[in-house]
């Protein structure tokens, strides 16, 4: 029964495919399929994915429904997110400044063309700077992935001109090209449908591109909507457009809709809108070049004018204000385009003569076996040191065990000693009393001792305290001469000598003295009573 069910599925899908194939020439479905996922043209540079189809619908579909010529300038201006902020805040501090008098008062401003040229569309702006992170993938994405952008556009557009919200009227011309005349317009695309839309199957079209201009080349209306309801049912659940409410100082009360455009405020163009799309070739997966009208460019960028033959937008890195980008192909071709970066070796140090003299000392060290020299690497070096620090673990390591062991011996062997005591004590308990004694007089008799020796230490200082002063009083000679005798009798001799001599020269120089006489009995004291 399996078997036979089996059999009877395959059958089905394959009458289903086979009228497919047949149908598929005589009848071609109504709904183009997205040239995001057909093959690129041979001539076409491969470019790398940066963002998924889910996130270029999600990041694209604030500005999908831009006029042309805006939404041009739009993508190029988001390559200098940067600059972009600083127009929003100068467009926020001058609302009155819009069209081409905005344009030629930020002149002198160091931004890109492109960014110089928003400033006659406040409304733009004002949505642009509620995000900026917004701003700089939006930019990174058109400068990885311009082609996949485009995509996005025309298959946003497609889904909002299926809702029925996007048509012509007084604001807006929207039309729609014939596909290119080629064989690969006709290829099979892998584009899956909506989600909402079941399990229908899409069959591959050729490209139709839509084309939104304004209604009159010199008014411009920039349109507002909820891009979570003008492109019907949104198709990836997981990745939601971000509704950025526009400024109603230029949407007045009862312009919106609660699910299509709103128009606002016209604004009187002549020059500011230079950019465009090249959308012919679009159809069979041709490169999409931004144009540029370069005589309404000249005229309104006076200080940075270009050459008649460069009518296609190249990005200027010189501009990008350090901001790093996201894709490898622009990180190669615009990273290293600043002033002085092929001259940073220079400042590096790299020098042929003294490369060869770290070479040669490097040789001589290893053969004098110093191996001590430099590492050459990085990679050499955090193996040095990963080396280094496993041997100062493993000689930690070890000494920890060495100190471990040694004070379990010293536990093994007291524990011992004390066993072995007890031991003794229980076969001797007189010897026991008396080492009991002798440990509790122990801490007196180191104190005793410690007392002797500190009295000793003390006579010892006041010894060496009054041996100078012993030195610096004057000599007691009393008892000189008991053990020099002949010495003593000498100095006595000429004393005595000294002294007769004196006498006889006091006597010869004297007068002859007078006599005196004293009672021979001296008065009595009265004693008293």
């Amino acid at each position: 029964m399996r078997l036979r069910t089996t059999l009877l599925i395959t059958g089905l899908v394959l009458a289903v495919g086979c009228s497919k194939d047949e149908t598929s020439g005589t009848a071609p479905a109504t709904t183009a399929a997205s040239p995001a996922d057909a093959p690129q043209d041979a001539a076409s540079p491969a470019q790398e994915q940066v963002f998924s189809q889910e996130e270029l619908d999600q990041m694209v579909a604030p500005i999908a429904l831009y006029p042309d010529p805006l939404l041009a300038q739009v993508l190029m201006a988001a390559t200098y997110p940067g600059n972009v902020a600083d127009a929003a805040a100068w467009s926020k501090a001058h609302p009155d400044a819009q069209g081409d008098d905005a344009v030629r008062q930020v002149a002198d401003q160091p931004w890109d063309p492109s960014v110089q040229s928003l400033v006659a569309f406040p409304q733009a702006l004002a949505t642009l700077g509620q995000d900026p992170a917004w701003v700089q993938r939006l930019g990174d994405a058109f400068l990885a992935q311009p082609d996949a952008v485009m995509d996005s556009v025309q298959r946003l557009r497609r889904q909002a001109q299926a809702a029925g919200n996007l048509e012509s009227n007084e604001y807006q011309k929207v039309t729609t090209l014939p596909p290119a005349a080629s064989a690969d317009a006709a290829a099979p695309s892998t584009d899956t449908a909506p989600a909402a839309t079941g399990a229908a199957d899409y069959e591959a079209t050729p490209q139709q591109a839509i084309v939104i201009e304004p209604a009159q080349p010199d008014v411009v209306y920039v349109p507002s909507y909820n891009p979570t309801t003008v492109y019907g049912t949104w198709a990836y659940p997981s990745y939601p457009p971000v509704y950025y409410p526009p400024p109603s100082a230029y949407y007045p009360v009862g312009t919106a809709l609660a699910s299509g455009l709103a128009f606002g405020v016209g604004l009187a163009i002549t020059d500011s809108l230079w950019g465009g799309f090249g959308w012919d070739d679009w159809g069979h997966h041709d490169h999409v070049d931004v144009d540029i009208d370069v005589n309404r460019y000249n005229r309104i960028n006076v200080n940075n004018r270009i050459d008649a033959n460069n009518n296609h937008w190249q990005h200027n890195p010189a501009h990008r204000d350090g901001v790093p980008y996201r894709d490898q192909a622009n990180r190669e071709a615009h990273g290293r385009a600043l002033d002085g970066a092929d001259r940073r070796a220079e400042f590096r140090g790299e020098d042929a003569n003294r490369t060869q003299a770290r070479e040669k000392a490097r040789s001589s060290m290893a053969s004098h076996g110093i191996e001590a020299a430099p590492a050459r690497s990085n990679t050499e070096a955090r193996e040095r040191a990963q080396a280094a620090t496993r041997d100062q673990a493993r000689e930690h390591a070890q000494n920890v065990d060495r100190d471990q062991a040694r004070q379990r011996a010293q536990n093994v062997d007291r524990d011992q000693a004390r066993a072995k005591a007890g031991a003794v004590a229980e076969r001797n308990p007189k010897a026991a009393d008396h080492a009991r004694t002798a440990a509790q007089n122990r801490p007196a008799a180191a104190n005793k001792v410690h007392q002797t020796q500190s009295n000793s230490n003390a006579r010892t200082a006041a010894r060496k305290q009054a041996t100078p002063q012993r030195q610096s009083a004057p000599h007691n000679d009393a008892f000189q001469g008991a053990s020099k005798p002949a010495a003593s009798r000498a100095a006595a001799q000429r004393g005595s000598a000294s002294h007769t001599a004196s006498r006889q020269h006091a006597s010869a120089s004297r007068p002859a003295g007078k006599p005196v006489s004293r009672p021979s009995h001296p008065p009595q004291r009265h004693a008293r009573r």
